[in-house]
């Protein structure tokens, strides 16, 4: 079954243009449904915070997590910026 979607034109910079289909490209899929999904998490996301998938580290079982949160956290904000 296909759902009407509303077209709608954003204004980008060119470089977060490139970032956007850069990112498209390598999770294989197209520019539309990669703008739904963020538009998705942001407005589905508790107003004016961030999730962070690392919140939950200290129930993950892991003995490392300390000493490797600057690479978690880079991980997960690296993948949004």
């Amino acid at each position: 079954m296909l759902a009407y979607m509303q077209r709608t034109t954003v204004k980008l910079s060119d470089d977060l243009d490139a970032r956007l289909r850069h990112e498209a490209k390598r999770r294989g899929v197209t520019v539309s449904e990669l703008t739904r999904e963020a538009i998705e998490t942001l407005l589905d996301a508790p107003r004016g915070r961030r999730s962070l998938l690392a919140a939950g580290a200290g129930a993950s079982g892991r003995s490392d997590i300390s000493e490797r949160i600057e690479e978690i956290l880079a991980s997960e904000l690296g993948s949004s910026h």
